[in-house]
């Protein structure tokens, strides 16, 4: 079997996601998905691994510099030869240099000199020179940006949260609909559940730190209530 029939096979056999905010969890297990993969060729596993590992931050080591992630990046473009793939990641990865402006901005932090890696991609110069707009001057490329900085302001993490994995799950979504049954289908398929895998997550952690806080407030009964009530 060619390997074009396996991922038709494969894109075929995979269970259609749900829309993000409504799926309660992914709609089949890492372990199954992992699985399914299987049957890709020896190369496009490794540039799959590649992209999940410099996409997922939770798969970086701890202690990271700038300069290192920067570099991390830079070294997985240099390896993707795909073009929908490095656009992937590159689009990624800039998105990631905004909402860190973006925190940086919030600690009340100066414009990063120009002269010094703390991003990445296209848009480090345009940021720095318009460090006091809310957007960085970017409502034409990020026009979710000025939301997303109002949200910081609020300290509304789950909102922001959310806004960001709707960003890169609304592109992901776009692409899909540009590629159905080949490998760079398999690897959008992949990074979308890894988006609904991580709100899944997520959400389950803020419901049980609203849990804790409610308990600590000696209302108890209400949280078991409201929780199993799914509220």
């Amino acid at each position: 079997m060619s390997s074009d029939d396996a991922y038709v096979m494969l894109i075929s056999s995979l269970p259609k996601p749900e829309a993000l905010f409504l799926a309660k969890q992914p709609p089949l297990s890492r372990l199954k998905l992992d699985a399914r993969l299987r049957v890709l060729a020896p190369e496009d596993a490794t540039t799959l691994k590649l992209v999940e590992n410099v996409l997922d931050w939770r798969r970086l080591p701890m202690g990271l510099s700038d300069r290192e992630v920067i570099d991390r990046g830079r070294a997985v473009l240099s390896r993707i030869e795909n073009e929908t793939l490095q656009t992937i990641v590159r689009e990624r990865l800039e998105i990631r240099t905004c909402v860190a402006a973006l925190r940086r901005r919030a600690r009340g932090e100066s414009s990063p000199p120009l002269d010094r890696p703390w991003g990445f991609g296209r848009w480090v110069g345009q940021i720095a020179r318009n460090w006091t707009d809310p957007s960085f001057g970017l409502d034409g490329v990020f026009p979710w940006l000025r939301e997303a900085n109002r949200l910081m302001a609020e300290n509304d993490s789950v909102a922001l949260e959310r806004l960001l994995l709707e960003q890169s799950y609304l592109r992901l979504q776009r692409l899909a609909g540009e590629h159905s049954f080949s490998f760079e289908a398999v690897v959008i398929y992949v990074l979308r559940w890894s988006i609904v895998d991580r709100w899944a997550r997520y959400n389950a952690e803020v419901a049980v730190r609203q849990f804790d806080d409610l308990t600590e407030a000696g209302l108890a009964d209400y949280a078991t209530l409201s929780f199993e009530g799914g509220a």
